[in-house]
């Protein structure tokens, strides 16, 4: 390489042809056009005629409409563009990118438009990714705010039969970030850009672990690329909050690379660890309650500070104890882990069960060859987590500073909320996250009972 992936700009990592990599791999990424400043979202119709499209289907909600709807019916009427349209009617709560969602869009898709235009952010993108992907269509989109890292990514979040899970398609080739747009979104939209991003620091961190001890492929190239972005998220924090033009600016810039880095790593490892289970939890309890959850990235904040503290106790563990963990082991009950499942995930227990029988995490022998790599390794993995983490003092009061949610109880969760999400996480899918490294040493229980003491103590 001639250079760090992190030293590159957007033009540079977003080239034809990919990036050969020291890690052995070609990395690339189907972004092909990327403006991002004042008026950004005049430059459609040279996006539009860049790529080649000449009639996009543009997919809105009633709130992005009201954001940016607008604007870019008039620059596509202005330039002689034609297009379709689909708003997405009202609905109680939060929209969610569900099966609902998806029939609502695919019956409403015109067959004559050449490009899928997602006007939005987390959920509209989403779907449109889906959508586009279904249709064998390319697709773009206009953001309305700096609220979460997916814009880039070769996923999208979506819920399939009530469960959350990644759906793999690809990344638009086109993504207009008008400041003047972003500057208009709430606060909250904002904060959970800033949660999205924090949560990086455990990314890395477990991805690098589970690399180590789960054998997952790992790119440092890639990590480093996902430091850098963080770094620069967190250094604009402050003038984000103010609506600065320049950290807008910066911030999706940086929101945008991290998108890059799980279209290089071809899977969310690099963005996405057990803080973004404990959010995906939340939003499955509050699905079966009927309930609206918080913003994904403002959970993902909230879930970053748990893990944080997780790993703090980590670091004051001198050796594991292997006789605990044997113990574990031994006395394990598939009856009663099933009887959890039931307790915790309801009707989709059954779906959780289906993951478990095909991938084998409560196998002995899967158990036992990660606990002896973990015995052998246990001071590499914590000075992992010392390289990689910092005191969660410190994201703490970045957090507080800039008026985010710092606990499950301001999210209106309770204790038992919590623990359920940190039983579940490691069930709804093939990953090893800090909640498997956790129950290969025998340590879930003994620390569900610290994490509600601390709760407590934090109410």
């Amino acid at each position: 390489m001639e250079k760090h992936l992190s030293e590159m700009t957007l033009a540079e990592l977003t080239r034809e042809g990919g990036i050969p990599c020291s890690c052995g791999k070609v990395h690339r990424c189907g972004l092909r056009f990327f403006r991002a400043g004042p008026g950004a979202v005049e430059t459609l119709p040279e996006a539009l005629k860049t790529q080649g499209r000449k009639r996009p289907f543009v997919v809105m909600d009633e709130h992005t409409e009201k954001a940016a709807g607008e604007r870019v019916r008039k620059v596509l009427r202005d330039a002689g563009i034609p297009f379709s349209e689909f708003v997405f009617p009202h609905r109680e709560g939060k929209m969610e990118p569900d099966e609902w969602a998806m029939g609502a869009l695919t019956m409403a898709m015109d067959p004559a438009c050449d490009v899928i235009l997602a006007v939005g952010s987390g959920v509209i993108n989403d779907c449109s990714k889906v959508l586009a992907h279904a249709c064998s269509l390319p697709s773009m989109v206009v953001c309305t705010a700096p609220s979460m890292d997916g814009y880039c990514s070769n996923s999208a979040s979506m819920i399939q039969n009530r469960l959350k899970v990644s759906l793999y398609n690809a990344c638009p080739e086109a993504i207009i970030a008008d400041t003047d747009l972003l500057a208009t979104a709430p606060d909250i939209m904002l904060q959970a850009g800033l949660g999205d991003m924090l949560a990086k620091y455990v990314s890395v961190c477990e991805w690098r672990i589970s690399h180590l001890v789960h054998g997952d492929p790992y790119c440092e190239e890639i990590a480093g690329m996902v430091r850098a972005c963080l770094k620069k998220i967190v250094d604009h924090a402050d003038g984000l909050m103010a609506r600065d033009p320049d950290a807008l600016k910066a911030v999706l810039e940086g929101l945008v690379i991290s998108g890059i880095s799980m279209a290089f790593a071809e899977i969310s490892r690099p963005a996405s660890g057990l803080e973004h289970y404990f959010s995906h939890m939340w939003e499955m309890q509050a699905l079966q309650r009927g309930e609206p959850s918080d913003l994904h990235g403002i959970q993902v904040g909230v879930g970053t500070l748990i893990v944080l503290w997780i790993y703090e106790h980590m670091l004051e563990t001198e050796q594991p104890d292997l006789a605990r963990a044997e113990k574990a082991m031994r006395e394990f009950s598939q009856e009663a882990w099933e009887k959890r499942v039931r307790e915790i995930f309801g009707p989709v227990a059954p779906t959780v069960m289906d993951i478990e029988a095909r991938v084998g995490k409560n196998l002995p022998e899967t158990q036992q060859a990660h606990l002896k790599i973990i015995a052998e390794h246990w001071r590499e993995i914590q000075e992992i987590i010392r390289d990689e983490l910092p005191p969660r003092e410190q994201v703490y009061a970045l957090m507080k500073r800039c008026g985010m949610p710092l606990a499950p109880k301001d999210l209106g969760l309770s204790s038992r909320d919590t623990l359920d999400a940190f039983y579940g996480s490691r069930e709804i899918r093939d990953k090893y996250l800090t909640s498997s490294l956790l129950w290969d040493l025998g340590l879930m229980d003994e620390t569900a009972e610290k994490m509600e003491k601390m709760l407590e103590d934090e109410a």
